[in-house]
């Protein structure tokens, strides 16, 4: 897997933004079974930043905590099958990897949450990723059903790695 992170805050956590990234990222594709190696891009901004990019590629002037730009079309949530199909809109020439999305975080949105829900900023990034990830893979939360489908996989995922809500390392 290949992630390329970039932060235009300067915003300085107490862990390595691109390690845990990598981690949460490479559990959800292992759980997920992603059967290639993957390339995901990762952007961390403000609120300003993230309202900028709600309105520009959303019709949505408002903040929010993460958006998810998956680049495969997935009939079913992680049905990798077919993708090979449409290689020339999914992978990447050079490397052979596909190109899963991007994913756009607000570290005001990180650091709010983690406060408001009592656990620490590494937990919320890390969900965050983690949530990102699965709408990268083509689910979603619009029905109550899939949103617990994407709940729970999302626990798992943190939970195997460790990182849970009673963390409050901030």
């Amino acid at each position: 897997m290949t992630s390329y992170v970039e932060n235009e805050t300067g915003t300085v956590f107490p862990f390595s933004v691109k390690e845990l990234a990598d981690k949460v990222m490479e559990k959800v594709l292992e759980k997920e079974g992603c059967p290639y190696d993957a390339q995901i891009n990762l952007l961390l901004t403000d609120n300003a930043g993230i309202r900028a990019y709600n309105a520009q590629f959303r019709g949505m002037d408002r903040e929010t905590d993460v958006l998810s730009f998956p680049n495969a079309d997935f009939v079913h949530p992680s049905d990798f099958t077919g993708l090979e199909d449409k290689a020339a809109d999914y992978f990447d020439p050079e490397s052979g990897e596909l190109i899963l999305g991007d994913i756009i975080i607000s570290v005001d949105k990180v650091n709010e949450q983690a406060e408001s829900f009592g656990h620490s900023v590494k937990r919320e990034f890390a969900f965050l990723v983690a949530h990102s990830m699965l709408h990268l893979c083509g689910y979603d939360h619009e029905e109550a059903g899939d949103a617990a489908v994407m709940e729970a996989k999302q626990e798992e995922v943190l939970q195997s790695l460790g990182i849970t809500r009673e963390e409050t390392v901030r």
